[in-house]
């Protein structure tokens, strides 16, 4: 439908614009506010009365300013053009718009998320006369070097091609026609639009026992995630949650990733938007770019298209998903996107809930959680995509009791619980081993059993029960001392430090260590392990404990992380040879 006025401004707070006059208009409607045409969204009716939620700063803006609405919810473009592009939360293109704008944007700048002047080309697979429902692929794209974008029929369409073609062709124009059952003949593009607050559609929601492999080994081994899976990132300022996030975006094996910078200061976005098109997917060689989708919605940006930004990006990665593909989105992070909620609340006037967030908190967290599984897609060809929701929270003080943080783990199923204390020690990634958790790992066995070792489950075992042990025996030792340890008690505090120095600590700057393929977690963990269970035996035959911990062999399993990957196999079972001999020559010398 055309703009047209329907209402005026008679209350400014902040953010939140009450308009009356609005009886024309629906809940979730954009308006345009002001004559500056300010971008807004309606979230509450009460009669003619509508409330405006305005996603850019609203100076200026004062009674009797004309509300025009565009009689659509919001929605974002999806089509070829979205890979290695940047948007603001409500899918404007920063780079267009820093173009029209300068260094500071405009307020009131709208510019299409699709570039409208770029050419695509275009290969048709569907043919004249084909049945074709909502979701099924007519032809696909070349959008980067790595990414083939295909083509859908749009959700809820369906009838027969009357007309398609191969060709160069901009995101707008007609690459096929469609009769319908009712006889309508309805054009295609490369381009569709879909409601951000509104999940698209899929047939079915499968179970997750295939792992989203992040290269991390505190996360593949000890804490798995699942390919559409959720899990959080909690911890407090300066324990490296944008440094692990950057990681699972580097290094995850996911077709795409959708990168929100929601709320986080403005340099995070800028060390994502400089790094990620120099760095090399390990995947393809090619820059990591190619496959990303930025959006970027700063702490200095209006408070209020926080919440936008997680909807632009969760649809926008369902929209990846509903070609088959394996699509990771990461919202840095949800306490900001929170801290807008209680925002927009205190000025409704709403009862506050704890902490004064909204009471409607954790429903709406799990709005945003529940969009990701791995799904059978529409389309009627039985493709399967998978959509991984991994949020950051950023509880204050590194308080994990706050309401964010408690609602976030009400919902997903994996913790990766930062420490500051391990920060501050220097141990990295600071996921503290004693109360993260993964809901995935019994699921998730059955894989790495069959793909990488069938000891897979049980060293992780024994590794965390080591890890457990420690903790009760650091207790003694930080009392009496390590000399009032038994033989067998010292070994497992030797082999638990191994065990967190050794491969749990990995070094996000090395480059043979910042990433590490699941066989060489499992190698790694095996030798650290091998050298616990042939030491236990060793000790039993009489060898002394003070000359196990100070083996040489031991600094070459500390330094076996940073064998490269290429010939890490054969280095490691030269270790093991080593650590064998040298066993056995202490054994010898207590015979």
């Amino acid at each position: 439908m055309e703009n047209k006025v329907i209402g005026k401004s008679v209350k400014v707070s902040g953010p939140l614009v009450i308009a009356e006059g609005m009886k024309e208009a629906n809940m979730f409607d954009v308006v345009r506010v002001g004559k500056q045409k300010l971008i807004g969204e309606i979230i509450e009716m009460h009669g003619d009365k509508a409330s405006v939620q305005v996603y850019e700063e609203t100076a200026g803006i004062g009674r009797g300013d004309e509300i025009v609405s565009t009689g659509e919810p919001l929605s974002v473009e999806l089509g070829p053009g979205l890979i290695t592009n940047i948007y603001d939360g409500i899918q404007r293109p920063l780079e267009k718009l820093r173009i029209i704008s300068g260094s500071n944007l405009l307020r009131g700048v709208d510019e299409p998320a699709l570039d409208r002047q770029a050419v695509w080309h275009f290969d048709a697979s569907a043919k004249v006369g084909d049945k074709v429902v909502g979701g099924s692929i007519i032809g696909s794209v070349k959008e980067t070097e790595i990414i083939t974008h295909k083509i859908m029929i749009p959700p809820k369409t369906n009838g027969e091609i009357t007309e398609i073609k191969s060709g160069d062709f901009k995101v707008t124009d007609t690459v096929a026609k469609l009769r319908t059952e009712k006889g309508e003949i309805k054009e295609i593009s490369l381009m569709q639009k879909w409601p951000v607050r509104i999940p698209r559609p899929y047939i079915e929601k499968l179970p997750p026992n295939t792992p989203m492999v992040t290269g991390q080994r505190n996360m593949d081994t000890m804490f798995p995630i699942a390919r559409g899976g959720t899990a959080c990132i909690p911890g407090p300022f300066g324990s490296g949650k944008t440094v692990v996030q950057h990681q699972i975006a580097k290094y995850s094996d996911v077709d795409i990733v959708i990168y929100v910078g929601c709320g986080e200061r403005g340099n995070e976005m800028t060390d994502v938007l400089r790094e990620f098109p120099e760095l090399t997917d390990p995947k393809t060689g090619k820059s990591l770019m190619q496959r990303t989708v930025l959006i970027a919605n700063t702490s200095d940006m209006p408070v209020a298209a926080r919440e936008a930004s997680i909807y632009t990006g969760i649809t926008i990665a369902e929209y990846f998903r509903d070609m088959g593909l394996s699509v990771a989105i990461i919202a840095d992070s949800s306490s900001r996107w929170a801290e807008a909620l209680r925002e927009m609340s205190g000025r409704l006037e709403e009862m506050p809930g704890e902490e004064g967030y909204p009471a409607y908190l954790t429903s709406r967290l799990a709005q945003f959680y529940e969009r990701a599984g791995t799904v059978k897609c529409i389309g009627g060809d039985g493709r399967i995509g998978s959509l991984s929701a991994i949020g950051a929270v950023s509880p204050p003080g590194g308080d994990l009791s706050e309401p964010v943080t408690q609602a976030t783990l009400r919902i997903v199923k994996v913790f990766w619980g930062l420490d500051s204390s391990l920060a501050y020690k220097r141990h990295f990634p600071a996921i503290n081993w004693l109360n993260s958790y993964s809901l995935y790992q019994d699921r998730l066995a059955p894989w790495y059993e069959k793909q990488v070792d069938g000891n897979w489950s049980k060293n992780k075992t024994e590794a965390a029960k080591l890890l457990q042990l420690e903790t009760s025996l650091d207790e003694i030792v930080k009392l009496v001392g390590m000399d009032a340890l038994s033989p067998s008690d010292r070994l497992i505090m030797e082999a638990s430090r191994s065990i967190r120095e050794d491969f749990l600590q990995q070094d996000a700057m090395d480059p043979d260590d910042s990433y590490c393929p699941l066989e060489k977690q499992f190698a790694l963990l095996d030798l650290i392990l091998s050298f616990y269970r042939r030491s236990t035996e060793a000790i039993h035959n009489g060898a002394d404990i003070e000359k196990i911990s100070n083996l040489p062999v031991r600094e070459k399993i500390g330094r076996a992380k940073m064998i490269p990957t290429v010939n890490y196999k054969e280095e490691f079972e030269n270790i093991e040879k080593e650590l064998i001999s040298e066993l056995d020559a202490l054994t010898k010398e207590t015979e």
